[in-house]
């Protein structure tokens, strides 16, 4: 049994531990109602979660009374995911108690208090479903830091992105019920409430001036109630806010059919109007699914834009000083109907002319774009916009007839151009594109990296690029090196504090201090115990939730992102299967462990099958007495942030290896290469820039080019060419089809080969397939040195200075946001 403690006086004050263990206890037993020898591990983290969000209320509140004080301009970073992660290792660290906190922790021992099980207590906040939602939380980071008065903006989706299981070798979904046991983080403010609207119909008038007016009448309604979440900076005094939406229905039951016994009729309404945040991206497969997306998007940008347009009140200056003011940055189109939305707040409630509400809009609004597919940019059926939002679907229509008559007079003879800029794609079903709605309606359009910048000028926004030369910039993405270096890979981090200081927390580019170090004998052999320790690491996940033995001395081959087939998993499946093949055949190879973790969506067939090929490839390679250990492939499932920090600083090799002009950015790719993974990738998204601050003989690129790309495509790309010259792809796609890895079902795989092959091979993994290979080759004979793997691998981390979502928000502040 534990021995009883005894409660610190409150009025003593002491330093550091002292003070953060006397907080615990008080927390324990007033907050959560705890006796210390009763509590939980829950429990336990629930009081340091008290502790911690404590010390940031003050700075919280002190940031927020500045920014009013100073006037400051203010950043809304307006965005449908959040991927925060866990919350409390992140807290200490920014507020700079992480030691003090941790010896507090191992005070507590005799109470019964595990510290390193605390973490595991944490559910992620996974609001988020992979590189949007990552980036944005980095961001929301990095504007804390750097002292931005910046706001994030999104949904409290009660269940956030499915639970991912894998039950016969496929992907089965679960709900991720993050709210299960509360939010330690969150504080709801049910004071903060917006009526949002939906549905009805319009009516025109003309006002005592004879100015023609519209109004938006006969609406259904739902509240959107606030809950905040602090944000605090690293090594500073500022605490933003994150606030997230939830829709509550504008009254809880009918009584009347309560009355007469029809329960579930009684609270219909509520259950209806609450579905808006219920869940992260309802499948758009059906109608239904489909406008409850169009609703959840509208939804938190009203009430985002009427809580801006609130705050906005208080400094009793005119709308038109809203863009000095206000910056609103919409992350990807799922936004973008918010520039219909403040059109409709300016025109139809306060009143302003057209031409008046639309500068205001335009110099207000920013978008970051993150496609270069065009069927990945997002249109909505004009039927479906009538009848949920008949009066944006007006206002559309009416930017889009100015907008074309700009258009119209300054090319006169090219109706070819009008039909392609339209915010309306004509055809069978008339749609509205968001993306052009997004560009016209924005005074700047970015993309996240150099070569998708050229490219979304070049493809998809030529004709925009042509009216506008100026509106379309490069930001380059990044992350915050606090929680993927010095959070996830502590190790690391404590190592490279120790030659070259604490200042690359603050400033990434202090890395670059590092390359001497690359050829300093004792140095690398550190670096390469800490790589080998944060293997093992990996290598007890695996056996914990896989039953599964890995050998932390093999090459950890890793790619862990959404399961996507531009982003060709499928491409790493065919090396696989070959590097099997030659181990059967007894090829000598160095020992690698090929780890996978991603997620499909839910409707997403082909992603599916993959997965399931995946761990089909898996069963025989790791059952396989001939392969002597030499080759294991894994597939970690439900891939979330808390996962990521366990992976990416195991990881040896990086796989970047989408079809090059398809990757906007990437951040996985940074995020690897900073805990010292080597790259084997394509020349594409952030590759391209990572490979030149890194240096060419550090990076294993392979495969055409983006350019390439598109010239075989125009000339008709045929895959079967590299079918018929290739008798080791023949082997490998032959597998794939005949059914050697579904014995159980031969036929499970032709899907798979027929798209590889009659299909077309959309993405090109034929056309790659030998270039990749013969990376890999090199990939393997470097790793029989591994004094030189360390050597580029430190080289590798020493180059990722650029790479900081500081630095990303540092030129958004500059460029883009005017603050």
């Amino acid at each position: 049994m534990n021995k009883p403690l005894d409660l610190p006086e409150l009025d003593h004050p002491a330093p550091g531990a002292v003070a953060i263990r006397r907080a615990l206890l008080n927390h324990l037993i007033y907050t959560v109602g705890k006796d210390p020898l009763t509590a939980t591990d829950r429990d336990w983290f629930f009081a340091s979660a008290a502790v911690l969000r404590e010390r940031m209320i003050e700075r919280w509140m002190e940031t927020m009374r500045s920014y009013y004080v100073q006037d400051r301009k203010r950043v809304y970073y307006l965005s449908m995911e959040f991927l925060m992660g866990r919350s409390m290792m992140n807290s200490m660290l920014n507020i700079c108690c992480e030691k003090e906190f941790q010896d507090a922790l191992d005070d507590l021992a005799d109470a019964g208090l595990k510290p390193e099980r605390l973490r595991e207590m944490e559910h992620d906040a996974a609001l988020g479903n992979g590189g949007l939602g990552r980036l944005a939380a980095c961001f929301l980071d990095s504007m804390a830091t750097l002292g931005v008065a910046g706001y994030g903006y999104g949904i409290r989706y009660e269940y956030g992105m499915f639970h991912q299981s894998i039950e016969g070798g496929q992907q089965v979904e679960h709900p991720d019920n993050w709210l299960r046991y509360g939010n330690p983080w969150e504080f709801p403010r049910p004071e903060v409430l917006y009526p949002v609207q939906f549905h009805g119909r319009v009516v025109d008038y003309v006002d005592n001036h004879g100015r023609r007016h519209s109004q938006w009448v006969d609406t259904s309604e739902v509240m959107a109630m606030a809950y905040d979440t602090p944000i605090p900076g690293y090594a500073t005094g500022t605490v933003n806010n994150m606030r997230l939406w939830a829709a509550k229905s504008s009254r809880d039951f009918d009584l009347n059919y309560f009355n007469e016994g029809n329960y579930i009729r009684a609270v219909q309404d509520k259950n209806e109007s609450e579905n808006l945040s219920k869940v992260l991206y309802p499948s758009d497969s059906t109608e239904m699914g489909r406008e409850l997306r169009l609703k959840q998007q509208y939804f938190f940008v009203s009430a985002s834009l009427q809580d801006m347009l609130y705050r906005f009140a208080k400094s009793n200056l005119p709308l038109a000083q809203l863009p000095q003011k206000v910056a609103i940055q919409l992350n990807d189109t799922h936004p973008s109907i918010g520039i219909a939305e403040l059109m409709r707040i300016l025109l139809d409630l306060q009143q302003l002319d057209w031409e008046r509400a639309w500068g205001i809009t335009v110099r207000t609004f920013a978008y970051t774009n993150h496609t270069l597919m065009p069927e990945a940019l997002e249109t909505w059926p004009v039927a479906l916009f009538e009848r949920v939002l008949p009066r944006h679907l007006q206002i559309i229509y009416e930017i889009n007839h100015r907008f074309l008559k700009d258009v119209m007079h300054r090319y006169p003879d090219d109706p070819s151009l009008w039909r392609r800029v339209s915010l309306i794609e004509e055809g069978s079903e008339k749609r509205v594109r968001m993306a052009h709605l997004a560009v016209v309606g924005s005074h700047r359009v970015n993309g996240v990296a150099q070569i998708h910048t050229r490219l979304m000028k070049e493809t998809i926004f030529a004709d925009f690029h042509r009216l506008w030369p100026d509106k379309i910039v490069n930001m380059t993405n990044g992350v915050t090196q606090r929680r993927w270096l010095h959070q996830a890979n502590p190790a690391l981090s404590d190592l490279l504090s120790s030659r070259i200081g604490k200042g690359w927390l603050k400033d990434l580019s202090k890395l670059r201090e590092l390359t001497p170090l690359a050829q300093d004998a004792p140095f690398r052999a550190a670096f390469a115990q800490v790589k080998l320790a944060n293997k093992s690491r990996l290598a007890q996940l695996i056996l914990q939730r896989q039953g599964l033995e890995v050998d932390p001395r093999s090459m950890f081959d890793v790619q862990v992102k959404r399961i996507h087939e531009y982003k060709r998993q499928l491409l790493n499946v065919l090396h696989v299967i070959t590097l099997y093949n030659r181990i059967r055949e007894g090829a000598d190879v160095p020992a690698r462990t090929v780890i996978f973790a991603g997620k499909a969506a839910p409707a997403y067939h082909m992603a599916k099958l993959v997965i399931r090929l995946i761990n089909d490839v898996a069963d025989v390679v790791n059952s396989d007495v001939q392969v002597r250990g030499l080759l294991k492939v894994v597939f970690i499932p439900n891939y979330d942030v808390s996962t990521a920090e366990v992976i990416i600083p195991a990881a040896d090799l990086s796989e970047q290896i989408s079809t090059a002009g398809t990757e906007a950015s990437g951040t996985g790719n940074m995020k690897l290469a900073l805990n010292g993974a080597l790259t084997i990738g394509t020349l594409d998204g952030a590759n391209v820039e990572m490979r030149e601050e890194i240096g060419a003989e550090n990076f294993f690129i392979f495969g055409l080019t983006a350019d390439e790309v598109a010239a075989q495509r125009a000339a008709g790309y045929n895959p079967w060419l590299h079918y018929d010259n290739d008798a080791q792809l023949q082997q490998v796609l032959h597998m794939l089809r005949d059914g050697y890895f579904s014995p159980d079902e031969p036929g499970r795989y032709k899907a798979v080969f027929d798209a590889l092959t009659y299909g077309g091979d959309r993405f090109m993994l034929l056309a790659d397939y030998a270039l990749y290979v013969a990376c890999q080759e090199a990939v393997s004979a470097l790793y029989r040195d591994p004094e030189a793997w360390t050597t580029r691998a430190i080289l590798n981390v020493a180059g990722m200075g650029k790479f900081s979502s500081d630095r990303a928000i540092a030129q958004y502040a500059k460029g883009i946001w005017n603050v």
